[in-house]
């Protein structure tokens, strides 16, 4: 309906923006930027999920600690309390939740955590499956914070990226030819004798593949920074948390 269209070119406009921009939103109590924002932890919950259960807390408690923050996260006088110095929100989003566990420690019972609100969905247990499948070995919560944040990151795109050939009807293509994204890949020819082009053509679109999925890491990670002068910064950081075992 035509009343509803400035809320819908808002909601947009928030989608696209960096990730300070929609708290400092969020905290003059605009909902497109608290749904932005939510958007935004349903994507990074994960990592958050890992590194409390690194800190030794047993799968529900992590749940719930994990669910009560975000409950909390949500609300505008929480977001207020929150030193946003740092521009990453990947940063960010680790020093509230330290915040919050510190606060945590004084409470007695997990039922009074998030006063039973359920502010996103999270599917903990596909988080717990892939938690018991990934080596930690001696790394600390923090190294398992980023490195999870790495790959969330890295699962986001890959998506986006299926996606998009989906909606040009060649998801099978993507599937054949991710691997040359993330190092499982076949030869060239026989890529080509599957899809019945010639292996000239094959590597065209590797290459192009190649070149979408960096465009698409730099926008994931613009959503994640204050600016753009940060993208380069994010992006290194990054790379180092996976070449290190902690």
């Amino acid at each position: 309906m035509p009343q509803d269209q400035p809320r819908l070119e808002s909601a947009a406009h928030f989608s696209s923006t960096n990730w300070s921009q929609v708290l400092a939103a969020g905290q003059k109590g605009l909902p497109e930027a608290r749904e932005a924002l939510a958007a935004l932890c349903q994507r990074y919950w994960y990592p958050l999920y890992a590194f409390v259960r690194r800190l030794g807390h047993q799968p529900d408690d992590a749940q719930d600690l994990t669910q009560a923050f975000f409950a909390q996260l949500l609300e505008k006088d929480y977001l207020r309390a929150v030193d946003r110095a740092r521009g990453q929100f990947r940063s960010f989003l680790l020093a509230a939740f330290q915040h919050f566990l510190s606060k945590e420690r004084d409470r007695a019972r997990a039922q009074k955590r998030g006063g039973g609100r359920q502010p996103i969905s999270l599917d903990f247990q596909a988080g717990e499956d892939r938690y018991n499948l990934e080596p930690t070995h001696e790394q600390t919560a923090e190294r398992v914070y980023e490195q999870r944040w790495t790959l969330t990151l890295l699962d986001q795109v890959l998506s986006k990226l299926r996606q998009e050939f989906a909606s040009a009807g060649n998801e099978a293509q993507f599937d054949l030819m991710k691997g040359f994204l993330t190092g499982e890949t076949l030869p060239h020819r026989a890529v080509a004798e599957r899809l019945a082009i010639t292996e000239g053509a094959v590597k065209v679109a590797v290459h192009r593949l190649r070149r979408r999925y960096r465009d698409l890491i730099v926008e994931e990670i613009a959503q994640t920074v204050s600016g753009p002068e940060e993208v380069d910064e994010e992006l290194q950081r990054l790379l180092a948390s996976m070449c290190s075992d902690g």
